[in-house]
């Protein structure tokens, strides 16, 4: 068993910069994939970046590329979205996620554990 816990969000107003956190607890987190996602309120959960576990390997989704790095330092069992030139259309919870096989995947059924969420909220 994974636990996950998200912090970092806010409020933070158009073109501005966040650093989400996520820190791990329980189970070994230094072998399973790191996904981030978000959900926008009437929206699906959808992807954001995700990171793998062994060669730390990083896929973006195309409507954050360029604008949000994924990263993780196993030693602190944390993994990190850092996001700049943040949008109005960025705002929503967003979820870090953990899957068993390392892959760092995109697709939210892939993963096994779930945080509970940090709300980023961007004001135009």
């Amino acid at each position: 068993q994974v636990q996950l816990v998200e912090s970092g969000g806010g409020l933070v107003q158009a073109g501005g910069s966040l650093r989400l956190s996520c820190v791990a607890s329980g189970r070994t987190f230094n072998t399973y994939g790191v996904g981030w996602f978000r959900q926008a309120p009437g929206k699906e959960r959808e992807f954001v970046a995700a990171i793998t576990w062994s060669r730390g390997n990083k896929v973006y989704a195309d409507s954050v590329k360029g604008r949000v790095t994924i990263s993780r330092d196993n030693n602190k069992n944390t993994a990190y979205l850092q996001m700049s030139s943040l949008k109005p259309e960025d705002t929503a919870i967003y979820y870090c996620a953990a899957e068993k096989l390392g892959a760092g995947s995109s697709s939210v059924s892939a993963y096994d554990y779930w945080g509970q969420g940090t709300q980023v909220t961007v004001s135009s």
